[in-house]
């Protein structure tokens, strides 16, 4: 599918012309259109070989590794001290391994940091498995010392080397040896290797999948339209990129006030509607609400001209012009999770700038509006990670969301690839599937100049919470929305993790209701009622307030036990004024929900 370039194109195009870019010039003197664009032998040399880099640009790592060996190479006080802390190092494991030679239950030199979970069981309690943790924990924390802490290595740099060191350095944790993990030499002499033939079961299986671009096995049981994404309702509007949904109203009345949820195109909208009882669709739903979701259409290599400004005009301001056709004189509570709330964030400063009264609040969920500090995501974005990228992208016509969802293994590397590779393919335990690991292997594509504009202008450059974000050649600034916002993050996010999300308090024209809520990125959002172990934390930072830093906020702020969805709903009161209407059944259906578009592979 290919869309017609919309007006607003045209609008840039002639305020380009105006002052054309042959006008300006660097400080260097040199115009922008006297530098050469790259050789497509170049970058077809570069896609083939991102082909088996699954990306990552191998001339990134090796900026990264220079800048720290060569600084490190001139700091002998670093030697020193590196020196004496692996003699310190092996004088307490060496004390360690005496003690807990007269004593099973001596206290360990080294605990692990709170988020692993590896040696936790009892078996690496005993000898002398409980030696080879100490060991390796040891050796871990040195390496962390190595990496860090050298004067004059770019901030960027000293966390690539310390990240690839900790890569390598789980690729060989004793965890993910037969000889060295205790529990999987106990289920080999227990089952008499059984589980290891099982397990090469599963890796067959598990390859055959992947080389047939199948999903995981599991996933056939989580079908949209069929046992997810069935809360009733119809395909309203489709255009070539959207498909917007209106559900159903389940109740007499209803808010006069609409939701539109703009999800993130990296993912099928349907996480907003998995299972009916983890589906904040029917919840809004059976809470009074009218809701409408956009499907964004799964674009193949004839969108590779797709751009970010697509998106904004014919994916949310288009389905912004369809509710106020079918709902006139309505305000709307808009909604985006992830980086559909970046794209809603844009849209709603290009209207305020406008001075266009379409919004009644914008909620975000999971969603960064300034990227200067996006956490270990960040990892992977630098001038040559993206040209590497855009290579890659320029070949194929897209990025499949395969190739990206390695870099976000890799930033939980021992969740969600060691841990499972011993679980499934050593111990031979058959691979967990829920309606949310169902819709994590349900993949959509990005179109090549759409991420390439994000990844630039959102992340790279910072655009937006910079005030240099163009919306038809004019720049917008966040300062300007002045509606309610309700922003959620999550505490263990390492997609926009809850610090960067919380800069949202400096759009300084609006009240900002933010919520922290235990849980990631995903499971932290679709948080239902009656879900045991959830909690989270809340506080009203009115306009006009001092800003007041996270780690403050958290002091100072309630927390409390279960979901963070009824206090969501609970402010939607407070912000809609306009009270109940009676509920109208939906009308001008193209089908019913959820439609073609999140069906397309």
């Amino acid at each position: 599918m290919q869309l017609t370039k919309p007006a607003h194109e045209h609008t840039s195009l002639t305020l380009e012309v105006a002052n054309p870019p042959a006008a300006r010039t660097d400080m260097g003197g040199v115009r922008p259109t006297d530098v050469e664009p790259p050789s497509h032998v170049d970058r077809m040399l570069h896609a083939l070989m991102g082909h088996y880099t699954q990306g990552i640009s191998p001339n990134s790592l090796a900026l990264a590794w220079t800048d720290w060996m060569l600084h490190l190479a001139q700091s002998p006080g670093k030697w020193q001290r590196l020196a004496q802390k692996a003699w310190d190092k092996d004088l307490r494991w060496f004390d360690y391994a005496l003690r807990s030679a007269a004593d099973p239950n001596a206290e360990p030199c080294i605990d692990p940091l709170p988020q692993d979970r590896r040696f936790r069981s009892e078996a690496w309690q005993r000898w002398p498995y409980n030696l080879i943790q100490q060991a390796f924990l040891l050796n871990q924390q040195w390496w962390h010392n190595a990496t860090t802490g050298i004067d004059g290595v770019t901030k960027h740099h000293e966390q690539v080397v310390s990240f690839v060191a900790r890569q390598l350095l789980d690729l060989v944790s004793p965890v993910n040896f037969v000889a060295t993990n205790p529990e999987v030499s106990a289920a080999i002499v227990r089952e008499h290797g059984a589980n290891l033939v099982r397990g090469a079961c599963n890796l067959m299986e598990d390859l055959s999948l992947r080389a047939r671009g199948l999903p995981p096995e599991g996933a056939e049981a989580y079908r949209p339209g069929i046992e997810v994404a069935v809360t009733p309702g119809e395909v309203v509007y489709r255009n070539d990129l959207i498909e917007l949904i209106q559900y159903a109203p389940a109740t007499p009345s209803v808010h006069a006030e609409p939701v539109l949820i703009v999800p993130a195109w990296i993912m099928k909208y349907y996480i907003m509607d998995l299972s009916p009882h983890n589906s904040l669709v029917r919840y809004l739903v059976s809470h009074g609400h009218t809701v409408f979701m956009i499907s964004w259409h799964n674009p193949t290599a004839g969108d590779r001209d797709l751009g970010l400004d697509d998106y904004l005009h014919e994916g949310v301001m288009r389905a912004f012009d369809t509710l106020r056709e079918r709902m006139p004189g309505k305000k709307v509570n808009a909604v985006g999770y992830c980086l559909g709330g970046t794209l809603l964030s844009i849209a709603a400063a290009a209207y305020e700038h406008d001075q266009r009264a379409y919004l009644n609040s914008i909620t975000l969920l999971a969603a960064q509006t300034d990227f200067s500090e996006a956490g270990e995501l960040m990892l992977f974005i630098d001038e040559s990670q993206v040209a590497w990228l855009e290579d890659l992208m320029w070949q194929q016509g897209y990025l499949d969301n395969r190739q990206m969802a390695g870099a976000f293994r890799l930033l939980r590397s021992n969740d969600l690839v060691w841990s499972v590779a011993v679980s499934h393919y050593l111990l031979g335990e058959p691979a967990p599937m829920s309606d949310l690991m169902a819709w994590n292997a349900d993949t959509t594509r990005m179109p090549y100049r759409m991420h390439s504009d994000y990844l630039r202008k959102l992340f790279l450059n910072n655009d937006l919470f910079s005030g240099r974000y163009r919306v038809n050649g004019r720049p917008i600034a966040l300062s300007d929305v002045h509606v309610p916002v309700f922003a959620v993050s999550t505490m263990t996010d390492h997609v926009a993790p809850w610090r960067s999300v919380y800069k949202v308090h400096l759009m300084s024209h609006c009240d900002v209701n933010f919520v922290l809520a235990s849980g990631g990125h995903n499971a932290g959002i679709i948080s239902e009622p009656g879900r045991a172990g959830r909690r989270y934390y809340t506080a009203l930072h009115k306009r006009g307030d001092r800003y007041t830093d996270p780690d403050k906020w958290i002091e100072r702020a309630d927390e409390k036990a279960g979901s963070w969805w009824p206090e969501w709903l609970a402010w939607l009161d407070r912000v809609s004024p306009a009270g109940m209407v009676p509920a109208q059944p939906v009308t001008g259906s193209l089908g019913p929900a959820p439609g073609r578009y999140v069906l397309e592979r």
